[in-house]
């Protein structure tokens, strides 16, 4: 069964030879990047480095997928941000691209551009799909990212702003929300039109140690089950931090699959949602994956499996300079432990 069988059969919920060890989210490694000796800030800008890139991790290490992009920038430019590449850094330098100058002031001010598919990077974002097809899609799943809206909006607005006014003037971050939930369906429908074959909504903004499950309830889960019924599917809801308190409103917004990070207890998520959610999970990629000896990888992956994922996952982007040998390491554990 090739990579892409395997998890199109978890998406559907049928049983596959065994669970897949794959990702939702950005995956390039320093040793995918020497491949190609491409510098970090290249692949953010070129399609076809990008594409590159974001093959390397299967090809070096049979990580079952290819995802792009790279950093959390891209719906941000579209909408009138401007990010710094950090273009004068060197090879070696891990520096991902971060927001120079928000977009609007305040959430009155959003003003969603038309033909979306022509702004910013989305080009250059198509075009890398494009090209992961051609390279790789017959035998992994080609697969992208997008933010949830509340995450969105911390990207174009003032982030303690966004907060004191989440509890202070609601309503008006809530027409916010509505407004960039529009935006982030139609791109989602952009990238699938494109070929991917699954969508991670990352609301990474909306963590329990930030906002309260009762705050969660009223104001992000709205705008993100107008999402999951609109996005074309499978689709992911990936959320930060311990999310046990609200895994079952996670999974109440309607993806085909949620996943959690490292912080969350996975035994807890599969007796919360039952034997038929699709939980994703929850491999620390930095303690374990860059820090963790090989030991520790094969522990974490069997304490996952154990726990109930249906597929392993990484708790968040793979941190770049993870060693090639613990990548290895890490996909033949899932292997190893995962058949079913």
């Amino acid at each position: 069964m090739t990579p892409k069988e395997r998890v199109n059969k978890i998406f559907s919920g049928e049983k596959p030879d065994r669970i897949a060890c794959f990702s939702g989210m950005g995956n390039v490694t320093v040793e995918g990047l020497k491949k190609y000796d491409y510098a970090f800030y290249e692949i953010h800008l070129d399609a076809e480095k990008m594409a590159n890139a974001a093959c390397t991790s299967y090809e070096l290490y049979g990580f079952e997928c290819a995802v792009t992009p790279f950093d959390l920038g891209i719906e941000a430019e579209v909408l009138g941000a401007e990010m710094n590449f950090y273009t004068h850094k060197g090879k070696e330098d891990i520096v991902y691209p971060t927001v120079k100058k928000k977009a609007i002031n305040e959430p009155e001010d959003v003003d969603v551009p038309e033909n979306i598919e022509e702004k910013g990077r989305v080009p250059v974002v198509l075009k890398a799909i494009e090209i992961m097809k051609e390279k790789v899609g017959d035998e992994v799943p080609v697969a992208t990212y997008i933010l949830g809206p509340y995450t969105l909006a911390g990207q174009i607005m003032d982030l303690e702003k966004l907060l004191k006014m989440s509890f202070k003037k609601p309503d008006k971050i809530e027409e916010l929300l509505t407004t960039l939930a529009g935006m982030l369906i139609e791109l989602g429908r952009i990238y699938k039109d494109a070929g991917v074959d699954y969508i991670t909504v990352r609301e990474m903004g909306a963590p329990t140690d930030v906002l309260s499950p009762r705050m969660f309830k009223n104001l992000i889960q709205p705008p993100l089950k107008d999402m999951f019924s609109e996005l074309p599917k499978p689709t992911v809801l990936h959320i930060c931090g311990d999310t046990n308190l609200i895994v079952d409103l996670m999974w109440e917004c309607g993806p085909t699959a949620i996943s959690v990070e490292q912080k969350n207890d996975v035994a807890k998520t599969r007796e919360k949602l039952g034997e038929n959610a699709l939980i994703f999970g929850n491999i620390d990629p930095f303690g374990t994956l860059v820090q963790g000896s090989i030991e520790d990888i094969r522990s974490a992956v069997k304490k996952a499996i154990e726990g109930g994922v249906n597929s392993v996952w990484p708790g968040c982007d793979i941190w770049p300079a993870v060693p090639k040998e613990n990548m290895i390491a890490f996909v033949e554990a899932v292997k190893e432990f995962g058949k079913l």
